[in-house]
């Protein structure tokens, strides 16, 4: 049974790693090169899939008509994720990523969105699509475009769905021109700067003032990276602040912080799917981001396994 539909982008990432970033005209050597299947939707679905049993996450997207679907579909299916509701988008491209990452685990990314960009929300209408997001108790949503996020959200919360959406960079269009959006959601997750883009302020009780007439019931989560997570939740409830993991402090180095906030996002949806309360949702999700910081490829966030003996290992050395 499908408990999570995890929504957005699925590129294939090619990562550069170098010592720096180069300045302005300057070349630099790489040290490495990788090829991977990555994505914000795709990283989401996979990090869910991870804490959850084989066929628990579907993921719906868009795909071109070449090699590098194909591919895609055969890594989401070995990692468990149901793709019956993979769109694929004849003549496009497959959607890829160009990432340079610095020796400091940063790193700058360019994007080619080609099929990803080339769904509408008549492809969420198809009978087999529909019967995934009725099902689903957590819809997951990242980056797909705007007409389509509307649809699932309207869809999910028709059906009683936890509805999760991490806006990224549509942040910067405002929360008035997001507002038929933002009423449909549960979950609005954000970092500092798309906090700041969205609402134009940042203190939590301003953040709420700015939101609730679109939606009294919008539950607010900052993404803080190495500090944790800020839970702002609508009403007279004070935000709380989750802290994060000292990596250094227990001998752990970042090797990569890209996939970081997809392994927060993705272990959030399964871990709220599996009953979690919220705050023990966001600790684990805390704890997933944390583990990815250490490996270097993009989907490096955590098995259930994984979760498990990170979160002991952190308990024993406290």
């Amino acid at each position: 049974m499908v408990q999570i539909v995890s929504m957005g982008a699925i590129n294939y990432d090619i990562n550069l790693f170098v010592e720096r970033f180069p300045k302005i005209g300057e070349e630099v050597p790489m040290k490495r090169i990788t090829r991977i299947p990555g994505g914000k939707g795709a990283n989401v679905a996979v990090a869910a899939a991870r804490v959850l049993d084989p066929g628990e996450v579907a993921f719906i997207g868009g795909l071109g008509d070449d090699q590098i679907a194909e591919r895609q579909k055969e890594v989401l299916d070995s990692e468990g994720v149901n793709i019956s509701g993979i769109i694929t988008v004849k003549g496009a491209e497959s959607g890829q990523a160009y990432i340079v990452i610095d020796s400091k685990g940063e790193n700058v990314i360019h994007t080619l969105f080609g099929a990803n960009h080339e769904i509408s929300p008549e492809d969420i209408e198809e009978e087999g699509r529909l019967a995934l997001i009725r099902e689903a108790k957590v819809l997951a949503v990242v980056d797909p475009p705007l007409p389509v996020v509307e649809k699932v959200m309207e869809l999910g919360k028709r059906h009683g769905a936890i509805n999760i959406w991490d806006p990224g960079i549509h942040c910067v269009k405002g929360y008035d021109s997001l507002k038929d959006i933002l009423k449909f959601v549960d979950i609005l997750l954000m970092n500092a700067v798309e906090v700041e883009n969205l609402t134009g302020v940042s203190e939590p009780e301003q953040v709420k003032k700015c939101l609730s007439p679109i939606n009294k019931t919008l539950t607010v989560v900052k993404k803080m990276g190495a500090e944790g997570s800020q839970l702002i939740e609508p009403g007279d409830k004070k935000s709380i602040l989750i802290r994060g993991i000292p990596l250094q402090k227990y001998g752990l180095k970042v090797l990569n912080t890209v996939g970081c906030g997809d392994a927060f996002h993705g272990v959030l949806a399964g871990s709220l799917a599996q009953g979690y309360s919220l705050i023990e949702a966001l600790q684990r999700a805390n704890l997933a981001g944390a583990f990815k910081a250490t490996r270097s490829e993009t989907r490096g966030s955590p098995t259930r396994e994984e979760l498990e003996g990170f979160f002991k290992k952190i308990i024993n050395q406290k």
